[in-house]
């Protein structure tokens, strides 16, 4: 059954959100499309462009992402608090950058004099906007509507381009946040698009280890290869250096980032890569990656977890017991994944 968009966005719970959307008819509408012979690669591309301006304005940071031939996946974090700390006219600033102002903004970013009706209503207006600058919903409808009538203009066409309104789960703890994250990032793996993540076209993991890779290979000239080498750590202070537009891998001490260090994170998803296809060239380290040991996730749940994440959980993913109380709080009997 369909739930109300609110029931299922809680700040107060969490601030890390997965969103998916599918192409209409489930139509390859960003990749090889086999009806018509097309190939829209370069929509993907969009998309990436869209989401990355979208969180330049938005209060919404972007951890992973993986846009497929049909349909993308999103993790994002929502720092509702960093956007009720902006000014009005930071507020202004950034919305003007998607609409058109109201005349009673305009009189106050010119230096004029509002009485006090008018200032009322001017607080109103901005309250809103700044509300919306932290939401979801306005956020996807952003990028959505944006894609949509780009797509439509090409193709010289009208009608929906999406199949209908984008699915979301909210990830209850870090490991759900991990596991998602690994599960959006080995999309083209599973999918067999791809047989290694470095080969993953158009995924946050790809971009991810470029940047690494360029890292290392500036911190040592002597490299003569770009072999992707996830043994070699790297210093905290460098989450500084990772993608400007994607949420930086950190230590627990760095605030405003994910608090588990890149390369651990990267070693993971490598780790788990190979696991899902034996067949890639390389050795398959029968240690457990240390963000397992850490979260203290059995290395079978987690292969299952990273095939099956969406179908796991449903509107909100987490261990059994957060679940539970999460459940309990929103008057549900159960959340699907308390087992």
């Amino acid at each position: 059954m369909t739930r109300a968009r609110k029931c299922l966005i809680d700040l107060a719970s969490t601030s890390y959100y997965h969103l998916t959307a599918r192409c209409v008819r489930q139509a390859y509408l960003c990749g090889d499309d086999p009806y018509s012979g097309k190939n829209f690669d370069h929509r993907r591309t969009w998309l990436i462009e869209r989401i990355k301006h979208l969180s330049t304005i938005f209060a919404i940071d972007i951890a992973a992402y993986a846009v497929m031939s049909n349909h993308y996946h999103l993790v994002v974090k929502v720092n509702r608090a960093h956007a009720l700390n902006w000014s009005d006219d930071e507020v202004i600033t950034r919305w003007y950058k998607l609409y058109r102002g109201h005349l009673l903004v305009d009189q106050h970013t010119q230096g004029q004099q509002l009485d006090a009706i008018s200032r009322r209503h001017f607080d109103e207006i901005i309250a809103t906007w700044r509300a919306r600058l932290y939401d979801i919903s306005w956020y996807m409808k952003n990028l959505n509507e944006h894609i949509a009538r780009e797509a439509n203009k090409e193709d010289n066409c009208t009608g929906k381009y999406w199949e209908g309104r984008y699915q979301s789960q909210g990830l209850l703890d870090h490991a759900s946040i991990i596991r998602c994250m690994a599960y959006v990032d080995l999309n083209p793996i599973r999918a067999k698009a791809a047989d290694s993540l470095e080969h993953s076209d158009f995924t946050s993991i790809q971009e991810r280890i470029l940047h690494f890779q360029a890292l290392q290979n500036n911190s040592n000239n002597n490299s003569n290869n770009n072999t992707f080498n996830v043994n070699k750590k790297q210093d905290d202070s460098q989450h500084l250096a990772q993608p400007a537009q994607l949420k930086p891998f950190a230590g627990n001490h760095v605030e405003h980032a994910i608090p588990f260090a890149l390369s651990d994170y990267l070693a993971l998803v490598d780790w788990s890569g190979r696991q899902i296809n034996p067949q890639k060239a390389g050795h398959i380290d029968n240690s457990t990656p240390k963000i397992l040991t850490t979260l203290g996730v059995d290395e079978a749940v987690w292969m299952d977890s990273i095939k099956h994440f969406r179908r796991q959980y449903s509107h909100f993913a987490g261990a059994p017991q957060r679940l539970k109380l999460h459940a309990a709080k929103n008057d549900m009997k159960w959340y699907k994944g308390t087992g």
